[in-house]
């Protein structure tokens, strides 16, 4: 579970820093996720989809607690 945190957070990393750096390789940038075994996988596709619903509606409010919901529910 450690390890599946981590690669979200790396994950939210570079997409944080792809769009700071335009210039970013995306094979480095994709790297972290098609490495990762299909359950880190699913956490980040899922993660992922959470942020984009959140940015689309403008919601600014922590989202921890979802991203912990949905790491748990996959662990299970």
């Amino acid at each position: 579970m450690i390890e599946s945190y981590q690669t979200v957070k790396i994950y939210r990393r570079l997409c944080f820093e792809s769009n700071m750096a335009k210039e970013l390789n995306i094979d480095y940038v994709q790297e972290p996720i098609t490495s990762a075994t299909p359950e880190v996988r699913q956490i980040i596709e899922r993660v992922w989809q959470l942020e984009k619903s959140r940015l689309d509606k403008k919601i600014n409010s922590h989202i921890n607690d979802d991203i912990l919901a949905i790491v748990k529910e996959v662990v299970r």
